[in-house]
């Protein structure tokens, strides 16, 4: 586990670099990378200050997603939607390297097994953000998925509309080489303690569950860490 803290205008920039600097890392070692994104107005800064960073070849890059939304691609709450228009559009990323999950379709189960096919065995770096009641990714508190350990991408019911979504289950968090995970506000601050704090436990706080990665958090999300 490791936490950095930052003032809330600087956050956005320190994911960009924190996320650009592994990258590098992992196409130095490898000569590819795979990077899971999340959704979110943070994660959304945050992408459009890396497509500035120089020096990754993106080209190299692989772009998966840990959860969308049961709606189409150029939805306003399609999390496809906000990152090609944070990071897609800005950078030289071949579109074969774009994996989008399909989850529009009437059958998500059907979504969930062809992106399950999809994803590498590891993703290099992981960029996850946490809800006010502790969910990362669509795993959220007392979901059946966060019992999941065979399949790696489920269906899920979402507390909040649009419900059906379909999101990676734990086995993938748990994998990612990094996990960066990025959270402000004080309406944070009490699941981020619950997280890195408490005796572990994913059905209540299923953020829990990249406790060993960084978290990038605002003073406000790290309250009451100490």
């Amino acid at each position: 586990m490791a936490v950095e803290i930052c003032e809330s205008n600087q956050l956005a920039k320190r994911a960009a670099e924190h996320i650009a600097d592994a990258l590098k890392k992992a196409l130095a070692a490898n000569s590819s990378a795979s990077l899971c994104l999340a959704g979110g107005t943070t994660p959304r800064a945050a992408y459009e200050l890396l497509a500035k960073i120089p020096g990754i070849d993106w080209s190299k890059v692989s772009v998966y997603f840990g959860d969308e939304r049961a709606v189409p691609p150029t939805h306003p709450d399609s999390n496809f939607a906000m990152a090609k228009a944070a990071l897609f559009d800005r950078v030289p990323l071949p579109t074969t390297n774009i994996h989008r999950i399909i989850a529009e379709g009437p059958d998500q189960d059907a979504a969930a097994r062809a992106y399950e096919a999809l994803l590498p065995p590891r993703i290099s770096v992981m960029v996850l953000g946490i809800g006010e009641d502790g969910h990362t990714a669509s795993l959220f508190p007392g979901s059946a998925a966060l019992d999941e350990r065979s399949r790696r991408v489920l269906p899920v019911i979402g507390p909040k509309p649009p419900p059906q979504r379909v999101s990676v289950t734990p086995p993938v968090i748990e994998a990612a080489e990094l996990c960066i995970v990025i959270a402000n506000g004080a309406g944070k601050a009490e699941p981020v303690r619950r997280a890195l704090k408490e005796p572990l436990d994913i059905h209540t706080t299923p953020s829990g569950l990249a406790r060993s990665g960084l978290w990038l958090l605002d003073p406000a999300a790290a309250a009451l860490l100490s």
